[in-house]
């Protein structure tokens, strides 16, 4: 490897220790026992890696096609984490999903829990807990005075989450964990009980200090504004697009989805609408599984079949990627999420669904493509083949590169695919992927709309409001409307388009710079152009911003 993955390499090895949280993420050893710095000064250390790699960038020519990638690559991820860290957005943000606050919490559901070492890492990061969030507290505190604060509803919310968590009688996360641990390693059990007790009360402080002191300097609007809003679309997509023009193309693309959705419907009930199949399936005992436990289960099944059935046939997946896991997670804050292998798959990939307290059912036509997008060819294949990759790609390109754009809009494109393929041929399970689909372009919709307060088109397809201008309301109603998601889970929605603005638009604009990129290389290639050899090539890239992962194929 030449000079430039030199430089991605060794940022690895330094960003690691500054940043213990995200190393236990990505997977990379060592740093388990340890705690990230959440202080102004832990932040800074970061942005001044990020500074002294991209100056290293700027002084050195690529030597080859793959460090121009590489260059490229780093360039354009760093330099838009720099600008936000400059901005005050990472140093100020709180919001339901990916606060540095639930990856602190998070972070013990990665960790390995069996052997002396596990538990002795899990009784360390524990103790560091009340320290770590007493530094979020400062540097919130440290931004808010500097102007640079979450929305007030915003913090409200994750103060709400922050009791659930430390609930005796709800998730009660820490607690629980610890008693897991300490049934394993009693020598340890009561100084894990110590320190978990701790870190509860740490929990159940911050969201007091969230509720008392952070909310009422919040600010009154949770609409990011076009600035802010730019900014944070740039990083999520890798790209700079036409906001106003991708808001208008998500009522055209829902639309179109919904009218689809109808022509699938006719063929569950003749003659019916869409909600007439919707609970025509809801009904169908087959297509119900009582139970998370065995939920998990059949996810799992389906998961495992799916791999054995497309390797070798429409994608040549490593061995070491084949095993992944279907997992509950600890906590009931509605996600559902993929996490990625450790660098030398001791920890598998692995889908998560933190099921809302009280749901208990659950029907298969909507979550088939769920197990695709989360799992093969979605995430999975996606993230986790990445890692097995050495000799095409530097360190910080396998574990540590990562565009939602490219990502999510992958893992969107996949559930398309696999109806191309022919795996969703049931009208059911491709009802329940249309489904899917069009909650992802009311996304596009919705967070745009509500951000930059645009106005509801007059003419728009649906009737709705016209010519009002989005509020959180007006977005909550559209929702409604329009997608069949549990009204909990729904409201969590919300929540987090609202906390995390430009994030949830990425898989639809993610998923069409996709389906962009392959059409403009069936142009290129002709008749020579094979689908297998399209993918296994842009994979191969590694997660890439969309506008260097469009440069690169073109270049392919």
């Amino acid at each position: 490897m030449g000079s430039i993955d030199d430089i991605a390499n060794r940022y690895v090895e330094q960003w690691a220790p500054l940043d213990p949280i995200g190393a236990t993420f990505v997977g990379v050893a060592g740093h388990d026992h340890e705690m990230s710095d959440l202080s102004p000064d832990g932040f800074a250390a970061l942005a001044d890696l990020d500074r002294a790699t991209l100056a290293a960038l700027a002084a050195e020519t690529p030597g080859s096609e793959t460090e121009r990638v590489a260059k490229e690559a780093m360039q354009e991820r760093l330099g838009l984490a720099l600008e936000r860290y400059e901005a005050g957005d990472l140093t100020s943000d709180v919001n339901v999903i990916s606060s540095a606050l639930h990856g602190v919490r998070s972070s013990f559901d990665l960790m390995p829990t069996t052997g002396d070492e596990a538990a002795l890492n899990i009784l360390k990061r524990l103790a560091a807990v009340p320290l770590a969030l007493a530094q979020w507290r400062e540097t919130l505190m440290h931004e808010a005075q500097r102007g640079h604060v979450a929305p007030a509803r915003q913090i409200i919310e994750v103060a709400k989450q922050c009791e659930v968590w430390a609930d005796l009688e709800g998730d009660n996360f820490y607690p629980d964990l610890a008693a897991r641990i300490g049934t394993e390693n009693p020598a340890l059990a009561a100084e894990l009980a110590v320190n978990a007790e701790a870190a509860r009360a740490a929990t159940v402080e911050t969201g007091e200090f969230l509720r008392r002191d952070l909310a009422p300097l919040g600010r009154p609007k949770e609409a990011a504004g076009r600035e802010r809003y730019q900014l944070a679309s740039r990083y999520f997509l890798g790209a700079t697009v036409d906001l106003d023009e991708a808001y208008a193309w998500g009522f055209d693309e829902l639309a179109r989805l919904e009218s689809e959705m109808r022509t699938v419907a006719d063929k569950i009930v003749p003659g019916g609408s869409v909600d007439e199949a919707v609970a025509a399936l809801d009904s169908d005992p087959a297509r119900v599984i009582r139970g998370k436990e065995a939920f998990r289960d059949w996810m799992q099944q389906l998961a495992d079949a799916t791999v054995r059935e497309l390797n070798g046939r429409h994608f040549d997946i490593p061995e070491q990627v084949q095993p992944i896991e279907c997992m509950l997670a600890p906590t009931s804050d509605g996600g559902i999420y993929y996490t990625g292998p450790s660098e030398d798959f001791t920890r598998p990939g692995r889908m998560w669904w933190a099921v809302p307290q009280g749901v208990d059912s659950f029907s298969t036509w909507r979550e088939v493509t769920t197990v695709y997008h989360e799992g093969v060819p979605g995430h999975h294949l996606q993230i986790a083949q990445t890692y097995v990759r050495a000799e095409l790609l530097n360190r910080w390109r396998r574990v540590l590169a990562w565009s939602s754009g490219h990502g999510e809009g992958w893992a969107l494109y996949a559930e398309r695919l696999m109806d191309e393929l022919g795996y969703l041929a049931d009208p059911g399970d491709k009802l329940g992927m249309l489904d899917g689909q069009a909650f992802r372009a009311t996304r596009v919709i919705v967070d745009i709309g509500m951000h930059l307060e645009l106005e509801i088109p007059r003419d728009n397809p649906f009737g709705f409001a016209p010519g009002q201008r989005w509020t959180p309301e007006l977005g909550w109603e559209f929702l409604r409307a329009h997608c069949r998601v549990e009204e909990k889970s729904l409201r969590f929605e919300l929540n987090r388009y609202l906390g995390w603005p430009g994030q949830a638009p990425s898989y639809k604009l993610g998923e069409r710079a996709w389906l962009a990129a392959r059409a403009d290389a069936q142009a290129r290639k002709g008749a020579a152009f094979d689908l297998r050899s399209f993918h296994r090539d842009a994979l191969n890239l590694g997660s890439l911003g969309l506008d260097p992962l469009r440069a690169a194929l073109a270049r392919i």
